[in-house]
């Protein structure tokens, strides 16, 4: 080898550990930074051997990087569902002491109470008492469900825009990396900024990543519909600003495809997904149960006509709403019901009525004989009264949307509308902590693959600094040679 080949060899070499040392100082300085995958420095030969430049690569683990995004997506969607759950356990109190259950077992007690002793109007006042007690449950619980669609429907609002936010900056993104792979240019940094970028979309919406030529991708909802395809798609939404027990959620559109509520491009995570469930499946069920718990209410209290040849309709006695049409049927939601019921004026003194219309009836007309159980007005009549008690157990239908049964008791049904929500809380409170814990342990496991070592970083550096050392020691050994050759020609 001649010393000019030499001389261009050590040359090489010196500026391949530079580009190397390099990556390695940019690897060290990105250790603790979020997102940030190692970087590796491969040496770009020519024809003649010598090194014509450096092409920097980076860590992946495509397999990893997919179950990072479906973690991402499941944990965010179940969060907000166990979130809204929790909430609704909130509303309801300790032990749900706030609950339309607990204050109906009240009023069956204090309707024992009173049938024990019918002539006390202190006890009839204690009914009464408990009566406002359910129908304030049942307003409370109605406000709060519709709260709560309402919020998640703003919470859907809000992560469309973010959704939107993204795909906006993503496409710059993106052509940058396609325009820079075939400029030949250093493009990890940015797919660094588009894979985070990715995981910010996975979180809101569940996806599915394509890769194309040129380090281009292309991104689908997880179930299929285009989000961006070398431009953004239009994700869509209209807030619903007012809720009330019968409205209905609009849905969220990806490139004119509905993809929340049954259809069957609908996505199943991500945090929209969440937030569509709790607006329209965990708040309308809960509100479907309360409007049946009011409606079995205004059933069970409801006073018939007692003549020998009932010819009259039956009327709502202590428990009734707006208007006093017919008594609801049974086996069918009356939407907003919980929201509207109220207690006969007939039956409150301090509404003009009379304590003892519970004893006796004629509650809903109380110029109509043929609704009076107790006409002679003994003290002691307590039929009426313990045909009550009995009514809040007695079997009657109920509609199965609402959660329960078909057939069972006023009492049966409001506690198993209980059962359920604290069944359903509990699932959603551990399903949350798994995906979360899932996607803590998927990430820790690429960020290994991926992420940066520094002690292997260090290594590496100590294995380029001898390099450079032999470089040098090599070129200054052949500044010798031709020195010496300059010195026997001259």
């Amino acid at each position: 080898m001649s010393l000019t080949a030499a001389l261009t060899t050590a040359q090489s070499s010196l500026k391949t550990v530079a580009g190397q040392t390099a990556v390695v100082s940019r690897n060290v300085a990105g250790a603790g930074e979020a997102g940030y995958t190692r970087k590796t420095a491969l040496a770009v030969t020519g024809a003649d051997g010598g090194v014509r430049g450096i092409n920097v690569g980076r860590a992946t683990d495509r397999a990893l990087y997919e179950r990072v995004l479906q973690a991402s997506s499941k944990a965010a969607g179940g969060a907000a569902l166990a979130e809204a759950l929790e909430r609704l356990q909130s509303s309801l109190g300790t032990d749900y002491a706030r609950s339309p259950s607990v204050a109906l077992g009240a009023l069956q007690q204090s309707l024992h109470l009173f049938a024990a002793a019918p002539g006390d109007l202190t006890l009839a006042q204690g009914v009464l008492s408990q009566a406002e007690t359910v129908v304030t449950t049942l307003h409370e619980g109605s406000a709060a469900a519709q709260a709560l669609r309402a919020d998640a429907d703003a919470g859907i609002a809000a992560s469309v825009d973010r959704v939107n936010g993204i795909l906006s900056k993503f496409q710059s993104v993106n052509a940058a990396i396609v325009n820079g792979t075939i400029a030949g240019s250093d493009v990890t940094a940015l797919m660094d900024t588009r894979d985070g970028m990715i995981a910010e979309l996975a979180a809101e919406i569940g996806i599915t990543v394509v890769g194309r030529g040129n380090n281009d991708v292309a991104l689908y909802t997880e179930s299929g519909v285009t989000l961006f395809e070398t431009v953004p798609r239009t994700v869509s939404f209209v807030a619903t600003h007012a809720f009330g027990a019968g409205t209905a959620g609009n849905a969220v559109y990806v490139d004119g495809v509905p993809v929340t509520g049954d259809g069957a491009m609908a996505v199943r995570s991500g945090r929209i997904s969440g937030l569509a469930a709790v607006r329209d499946e965990v708040a309308v069920e809960y509100q479907a149960a309360l409007d049946e718990i009011a409606r079995g209410l205004i059933e069970a209290f409801a006073e018939a006509d007692l003549s020998a040849v009932p010819t009259l309709p039956d009327r709502p006695g202590l428990f009734t709403w707006p208007g006093e049409p017919a008594i609801p049927a049974g086996g069918a939601i009356h939407a907003g019901l919980a929201a509207t019921i109220v207690i006969n004026a007939n039956a409150d003194p301090a509404r003009g009525g009379d304590l003892a219309r519970l004893r006796d009836g004629g509650i809903s007309d109380p110029g109509n004989p043929a609704y009076v159980s107790n006409v002679d007005g003994g003290a002691g009549f307590s039929a009426r009264i313990e045909a009550l008690v009995d009514q809040m157990t007695a079997a009657r239908a109920f509609d199965p949307a609402a959660g329960g049964g078909s057939t069972t008791g006023l009492l049966s049904f409001a506690s198993g509308s209980i059962g359920r929500l604290e069944a359903a809380r509990q699932g959603a409170s551990a399903d949350g902590a798994y995906q979360t814990a899932f996607l803590e342990r998927v990430s820790e496991a690429f960020a290994n693959a991926t992420g940066v070592n520094l002690d292997d970083e260090m290594a590496e550096m100590l294995r380029l600094e001898r390099s450079y050392q032999a470089s040098a020691k090599l070129i200054a050994a052949i500044d010798a040679m031709l020195a010496m050759l300059l010195d026997a020609t001259g």
